[in-house]
């Protein structure tokens, strides 16, 4: 058993079919029922009267037919045989006059006997089985109809497409959408009729036959009443009824807008409606998030739609099936007309059981079958010729290319695409049952519509006062506000007129309209993977205002197209992958940089595998060039010459195995970083002599083996990173560079360090940590009294020097994991070290005398931990850390 919750979906997909069903189809489904029950009726009847009555034919009648009957024959006859009466035709003249021994008459069990015995001999296979053929045909053809609607691979197309129509309909951003559309039409015809000059007026009653037509527009299904409906109706009320029908069809054709001052029309109620402003669209919450989800939705169904046309070639195999389903009956159908007779000669071969061989049979049904079929075949002849119509139909029709042009001109849905493939032969069907649905569904396809909705969802989600909220101000006072993953750019953004640093990740559709304008402090713009698009208007506030540009990109042709007319930038940084035409790309080649005369630093994040030759474009203004290759190898760096008033260069991962030859032209260059690279030599240090103004050189994370002694022609340096790489030893001449203020040698392999530092007499920040130091020169105590940060953790120290008091300006002494075993008291006489200064584990620290402990723990709480307030200058390599954190470190460590 069904229930009627079960059948329920059944009958509503029934009902939503219908739809797609166009008047041929619905005219060929009755047609259909109509031959059904046709065929119906005719089995009923085959199956309750079917029957045939047979007479024996009499020989002696035959024979001598002028002749009376002799009175002994007439005597015998009963009133049983009155059927011989009836005089037989041809009957041949070899039978006998009577037949001996047996009986002229039949029984009444003969007679069913030769009955039954001829309706299977005598009478044609059409008049038998006709009525269940026809059925059976009837079925198939049934079955047939609406084959496309269930086949599987098209039905759950056709039901989302159905299910998606509904909602559509039921939306009532639809309704107000088609609202807008009609009013936004009304208001630029107006615009048009008022630029025109107005007509002159008619000098006879036939002037106004002249062609003076309004183009009506419509808002039909909008759900609101159209202006324009109202001011043509109230133009036919005002307009008085003219004797002349000439008259009276040009004013009841003409627009109110074509009239003129000739006709006083009501001034209130259209006057306000089209001189009111832009009325704003707006849905609640849980409106806006379905209509949203809508769009999508219809999104997914048009690409997946629009990849196959299954649903079009099943219709047409379906058509070309019936068509020739149709001819096929017709075929072996008519020739069958003839052989439907009332009348049958029947020859059984049973004349020893009724002495004849030779009956004349009716068929009772016959008459009734004739009518039936000649009706069956008219109505299949209707049915043929549909469906005729309908392969012409789909053949001279292009129902895989769908265009809303006819949409175009009812209402401003402008921009709605064009479709293909399936979807596009579901819209023809379903227009030819109502063209207003796929109106409906047309508001969902135009891209204006869903910019309005999306537009409107921005503006009360995010207004001024979450946009404020949500900005924040960074340690330089700058303020910033970042936004992910939004369609596009909320109106209330361009309202910030504080706002300083704007970070954009993951918005598609972002785009910079003139009120950019009133963003007064924007100087710096992130655009992460977001392919910003701006408006003329807004491109001039940008060339003047914008300093900093942040692009990171996938691909190369993702830069946009403007950022090389912003004439103002000064910094510009570029992540993402570059060609592999070791340029930025074809499509915004770095070329095209000339524009940016005041730029200065330039930042590349990709895989280049030459310096760009289009850079000196650019040489003129750039003072700081970074390289982070990711691990591509740098081969060409040629294009290095040409930037000689390039002051810092940075490149990192390029995999350089020796130091460029194209440094010697930068004769301005004053920072050289070549971190994490493959540095094994540096013996090319001598030609850095030209560099004299060179002052920091970072070349950590290599695999130097060696510092070669040339490295005393750097005279002028006042940083040198040597961190990670391999050293073992360190030659007399790095102390000859006596300007060094920073020295930084950590994770090398460095067992001692030399006495000549004490030559080093201007050193701030000494990094020897992740060596294998034993001990400490007491010249490092003695003659570098600059010292602030010292950091020897991670070596193998077992005692330190009698000297630390010296270094009176130590605020910062890192000693931890050595092998100390105790701390000289003269660390209380470093009044920098107090606070957090000094780094040891908690049980070394107990190690000192009390006094001591005391000052070094001025500040520093009960459970260990340093004070947070003394403030500690920063380093390069030895990261400042607050003092809660050096005593949780130390004491993990003492537990280790």
């Amino acid at each position: 058993m069904f229930s009627l919750s079960e059948l329920a979906p059944l009958n509503q997909h029934q009902s939503r079919c219908k739809l797609l069903k166009p008047w041929w189809e619905v005219f060929m489904d009755y047609l259909v029922v109509l031959m059904l029950m046709t065929s119906v009726l005719a089995c009923t009847e085959q199956l309750s009267r079917d029957r045939v009555v047979c007479i024996p034919l009499d020989p002696p009648v035959l024979a001598n037919t002028s002749n009376p009957i002799p009175s002994s024959n007439r005597d015998a006859l009963t009133p049983s045989s009155k059927p011989s009466m009836h005089v037989p035709r041809n009957i041949s003249p070899h039978v006998q006059p009577t037949a001996r021994g047996r009986r002229t008459h039949l029984v009444y069990q003969q007679y069913i006997y030769i009955s039954q015995v001829c309706y299977h001999e005598a009478l044609p296979l059409c008049s038998r089985f006709f009525p269940y053929i026809a059925m059976l045909q009837s079925l198939v053809l049934v079955a047939s109809g609406s084959f496309w609607l269930h086949f599987p691979h098209t039905s759950a197309r056709i039901e989302h497409f159905l299910a998606i129509l509904a909602k559509c309909c039921e939306s009532p951003w639809t309704s107000q959408a088609l609202s807008h559309a009609a009013r936004q039409e009304n208001l630029q015809e107006k615009e048009v009729v008022e630029e025109r000059p107005p007509p002159p007026p008619p000098l006879s009653s036939n002037s106004c036959s002249a062609p003076v037509v309004q183009t009506r527009r419509s808002s039909i299904d909008s759900g609101t009443d159209s202006p324009l409906l109202k001011r043509l109706d109230s133009a036919s009320y005002a307009t008085p009824h003219s004797p002349c029908p000439s008259v009276h069809s040009c004013h009841s054709n003409m627009s109110s807008s074509s009239l003129g001052s000739k006709v006083n029309f009501p001034s209130s109620k259209p006057s306000l409606m089209v001189n009111s402003p832009r009325q704003v669209i707006s849905l609640d919450k849980s409106d806006g998030e379905q209509t949203r989800a809508l769009f999508e939705r219809v999104r997914k169904f048009r690409s997946h739609s629009e990849s196959a046309d299954i649903i079009y070639k099943v219709y047409l195999a379906q058509t070309v099936f019936k068509l020739l389903m149709v001819t096929v009956i017709f075929s072996y159908t008519i020739p069958l007309l003839s052989s439907l007779s009332f009348t049958h000669i029947c020859h059984p071969e049973e004349e020893a059981l009724v002495g004849y061989t030779t009956f004349e049979c009716i068929h009772v049904l016959s008459s009734l079958l004739r009518k039936l079929l000649l009706a069956y075949l008219t109505l299949l002849g209707l049915y043929g010729l549909l469906n005729l119509y309908t392969l012409s139909w789909i053949l001279h029709s292009s129902l895989r290319q769908y265009s809303f042009h006819s949409l175009k001109d009812v209402c401003s849905l402008r921009d709605v695409p064009d479709l293909r493939n399936d979807l596009a032969f579901l819209l023809h069907m379903l227009d030819q049952y109502d063209p207003l649905l796929a109106q409906r569904l047309s508001v969902f396809l135009s891209p204006v519509t869903e910019s309005r909705l999306l537009e409107e969802s921005l503006e009360r989600r995010w207004g001024e006062e979450k946009l404020q909220s949500m900005s924040s101000v960074d340690a330089d006072g700058s303020s910033r506000l970042q936004l992910v993953a939004l369609p596009r750019l909320p109106p209330a953004l361009f309202t910030l007129s504080q706002l300083q640093v704007l970070k954009l990740e993951l918005i598609t559709e972002a785009r910079f309209t003139a009120q950019v304008a009133n963003m007064k402090s924007l100087r710096e713009l992130h655009l992460y993977h977001c392919t910003a698009a701006v408006d003329p208007g807004a491109l001039g506030v940008l060339q003047e205002r914008l300093e900093v540009l942040h692009l990171t990109f996938t691909q190369a042709s993702e830069i946009p197209g403007w950022v090389t007319s912003l004439r103002g930038l000064h910094e510009l940084h570029l992540s993402g992958r570059l060609s592999s035409d070791n340029g930025v790309g074809r499509s915004w080649a770095l070329g095209s940089l000339r524009q940016l005369r005041h730029i200065r630093v330039l930042v590349i994040r990709g895989m280049l595998q030459r310096i760009p030759g289009e850079l000196c474009e650019v040489a003129g203004s750039l003072v700081r060039l970074e390289v982070h290759n990711e691990g591509t190898r740098l081969l060409v760096l040629t294009g290095l010459k040409r930037m000689v008033d390039l002051t810092e260069l940075l490149l990192q991962d390029c995999r350089l195995e020796r130091l460029p030859s194209a440094l010697l032209a930068l004769t301005n260059l004053r920072t050289l970083d070549l971190q994490h690279n493959n540095l094994r030599t540096l013996e090319e240090l001598l030609s850095l002599a030209p560099l004299r103004r060179l002052s920091c050189l970072r070349l950590a994370y290599n695999r130097v083996l060696a510092l070669p002694a040339s490295v005393a022609v750097l005279r002028g340096l006042e940083l040198l990173d040597l961190s990670n790489n391999q050293l073992q030893s360190l030659p007399p001449a790095l102390f000859t560079l006596h300007r060094l203020r920073k020295l930084f040698l950590a994770g090398n392999l460095l067992e001692v360090l030399p006495a000549e530092v004490k030559a080093l007499q201007l050193l701030t920040e000494l990094d020897l940590s992740g060596n294998r130091l034993e001990s400490l020169p007491l010249q490092l105590f003695s003659s570098c009294l600059e010292l602030h940060i010292l950091n020897v953790a991670h070596n193998s120290l077992s005692s330190l020097p009698r000297g630390v008091a010296a270094l009176s300006r130590l605020c910062r002494f890192d000693l931890r994991s050595n092998s100390l075993e105790d701390l000289p008291a003269e660390l209380g006489c470093c009044p920098g070290l107090h606070g957090g200064g000094l780094l040891v584990e908690d049980w070394l620290f107990l190690s000192l005398p009390p006094r001591v402990r005391d000052f070094l723990s001025r500040s520093r709480p009960p459970s260990g931990a340093y004070s947070e307030g003394n403030s500690r200058p920063e380093s390069d390599s030895f990261p400042y850390f607050s003092p809660t954190q050096w005593s949780f470190s130390s004491a993990l460590e003492s537990q280790i």
